[in-house]
């Protein structure tokens, strides 16, 4: 019973230490164009990860933004951006999968729209 023990927790040890590996890691540059209901918009999203947390900037035509609420779990990220269209603040909920150079998107915006969308690593 205790080798049975010992070799389930060595394989929960190399089990954790390979999703660890395999976490994406979403740190740099990115860029998308996301089709709207007010037209079409230009991002930039500059990222860092440190473990389980992601932090960084989202930058549009409506300014740069700090994002909060950032986490990463393997290939999956989520984040919120709050920003302020015609005086009224406007809270972004974000929910991606990177694969490669790769994020595809789905926001909530507010209570008016979800969007779907690709952003790619600027190289």
């Amino acid at each position: 019973m205790k080798r049975f023990t010992k070799s389930l927790f060595a394989a929960s040890c190399l089990l954790a230490s390979l999703i660890t590996v395999f976490a994406a890691d979403p740190t740099g540059k990115w860029t998308t164009t996301i089709n709207t209901q007010i037209g079409d918009l230009a991002y930039t999203y500059n990222f860092k990860a440190e473990g389980e947390k992601l932090t960084g900037k989202a930058v549009s035509q409506f300014g740069e933004v700090e994002i909060t609420e950032g986490k990463i779990s393997g290939d999956e990220i989520s984040f919120v951006e709050n920003i302020k269209f015609e005086d009224m603040p406007i809270r972004i909920e974000y929910k991606g999968k990177v694969s490669g150079d790769e994020i595809k998107f789905t926001r909530k915006v507010g209570d008016f729209a979800t969007e779907e969308f690709v952003a790619k690593r600027a190289k």
